[in-house]
């Protein structure tokens, strides 16, 4: 019993230490499980994203680049001693983090950093930026970053959380597009904005008509089975040639707006 307390006390007072600011080591520790990965190139240092290319691990160089792997931690919280990935023998052996709590290599050349930002790669060899647009990112930044030029690389803590993104900020400018064309197309060709509207017209009554048409034939056809069950083969009949005549009335519509469109 003694030693169980004694157990969780030790634990209690660790995680205490880990999350007490006024500890300097827990500002620059990573917090996140590390694997290595042999990765070639050059300015491999704490807090650079990694991804997988041609074959091989190295430095993330494409701007939302979506075969980030991770990101380099020098002290990471808990590495994970098995065979290393990659080329064994050929390039040094750095200590990767996937998921977690971990440094990062920023720079503001797409805007400065607030706290919340989703973080991407970028086109500096392996640093993020604020992601502004659809695209894979790499986490969440836990802090803020400014600097007045865009070639200024600092580091920030980031939830790291490898995935692909919707920016809804790409979403309302994609639809702010499609309303500006449609009204410079208005303005520059109304006579085949007219002929949309009436194929729209003549399809949206076609449809109304055949719907409405169908329904009545439906409630229509019960009734008369109900009331004189021994015609029900004559009754049938006529249900299905009613049916073939809705369907002509939707598909003569169709045909009508595919023409005025066509020609």
């Amino acid at each position: 019993m003694k030693r169980k307390l004694f157990g969780s006390a030790v634990i209690l007072f660790g995680l205490i230490l880990l999350a007490n600011p006024i500890f300097s080591f827990a500002q620059s520790m990573s917090i996140g499980i590390a694997n290595f990965y042999a990765i070639s190139g050059d300015d491999i240092t704490d807090g650079a994203i990694i991804s997988f290319a041609n074959n091989e691990y190295g430095v993330s160089k494409l701007a939302y680049d979506p075969q980030v792997i991770g990101v380099i931690a020098e002290d990471p919280a808990v590495v994970l001693e098995i065979a290393p990935q990659g080329r064994d023998g050929e390039d040094p052996l750095y200590p990767v983090v996937s998921s977690g709590s971990v440094r990062v290599k920023v720079s503001n050349i797409n805007g400065n950093i607030r706290a919340g930002d989703s973080i991407a790669a970028s086109e500096i060899e392996g640093v993020g930026m604020r992601a502004s647009q659809a695209g894979f990112v790499i986490g969440q930044s836990l802090d803020d970053f400014s600097a007045e030029d865009s070639n200024d690389i600092g580091i920030i803590n980031v939830s790291l959380n490898l995935h692909y993104a919707y920016s809804g900020e790409a979403i309302a400018r994609s639809l702010k597009d499609i309303l500006n064309l449609s009204v410079l197309a208005t303005y520059e060709s109304p006579s085949v904005i007219f002929r949309y509207v009436v194929a729209g017209g003549i399809v949206l009554i076609s449809l109304t008509l055949g719907f409405f048409s169908f329904g009545r034939i439906a409630k229509t056809g019960v009734e008369a089975l109900g009331r004189n069950p021994l015609a029900h083969k004559m009754i049938q009949f006529g249900i299905f040639l009613n049916v073939l005549i809705t369907i002509a009335i939707i598909g003569a519509g169709l045909a009508i707006g595919y023409l005025i469109l066509a020609f």
